[in-house]
């Protein structure tokens, strides 16, 4: 990939993560203001778990798009962590909405993606080290 290829990667990543992280804090407002009175308390825990997950991996996917700058192969991190916020905290904020428990079955799914992004990004950095 060319460098101007790369930097455009990574634009996009960023700006992703950061809608994501917009998104984030918006949700968790909503979660502590708007369902306050309209769903369990413990339903409300799972809200905020999700919101939690999703505010911090949407902050790690901006860095690893950052990172990617100097690191090669850092990206993929981002998207992953990406893609894990969206099964794993969408399937909670669904879940608390509507109470289908089927949907958390997601979740797990979104954890593996956190995971692997998680990994991804440790071997990106030891290989870069190595370079």
């Amino acid at each position: 990939m060319t460098a101007s290829g790369m930097t455009a990667s990574v634009s996009r990543l960023v700006a992703a993560a950061a809608v994501s992280g917009a998104l984030a804090v918006g949700l968790g407002a909503f979660g502590a203001h708007g369902l306050a009175d309209a769903v369990p308390p413990e339903r409300l825990v799972t809200w905020r778990t999700g919101a939690t997950y999703h505010l911090a991996h949407s902050v790690s996917a901006a860095l690893a798009g950052v990172l990617a700058l100097h690191v090669p192969k850092a990206a993929p991190a981002g998207w992953l962590h990406l893609l894990g916020v969206a099964l794993f905290s969408g399937s909670l904020y669904v879940l608390v909405l509507t109470d289908v428990g089927l949907l958390g079955a997601l979740a797990p799914l979104g954890g593996l993606s956190f995971i692997a992004g998680w990994a991804w990004l440790a071997v990106a950095a030891v290989r870069a080290g190595r370079a």
